[in-house]
């Protein structure tokens, strides 16, 4: 597990991040973590979790009660976002771009009507 920068967090915050670290790890072992101040408010906190998996709704799910849980009943502004590894997304872009079909060119006869 590693986590690259890490905000000043409360006590109370500090657990909620360990916690959901803990929850993802035990399902993604390999799950890499970074700590962010929201870019909406300073008092907001966001666990970037990279992840090598093809849908990361996957990742939400192994927490997203647990976080609406946080948010709403202990008021600790605390938000997931997973993400996937560079490589895996340069995978799927290539993958993506080999199986569209190319457009066929436009023929230089055929003018719009403006």
């Amino acid at each position: 597990m590693t986590v690259a920068h890490e905000p000043r967090l409360s006590p109370r915050m500090q657990r909620a991040v360990d916690e959901l670290m803990n929850l993802i790890q035990g399902r993604y072992p390999d799950a890499t973590f970074r700590l962010t101040h929201s870019p909406d408010s300073r008092r907001a906190i966001h666990l970037v979790t990279t992840v090598d998996v093809p849908d990361t709704d996957v990742v939400m799910d192994v927490v997203v009660d647990r976080v609406m849980e946080l948010l709403i009943e202990e008021k600790l502004p605390i938000h997931v976002i997973p993400v996937r590894p560079h490589e895996r997304v340069i995978a799927m872009l290539r993958h993506a771009s080999e199986e569209q079909p190319a457009k066929p060119p436009r023929s230089p006869l055929v003018q719009p009507r403006l």
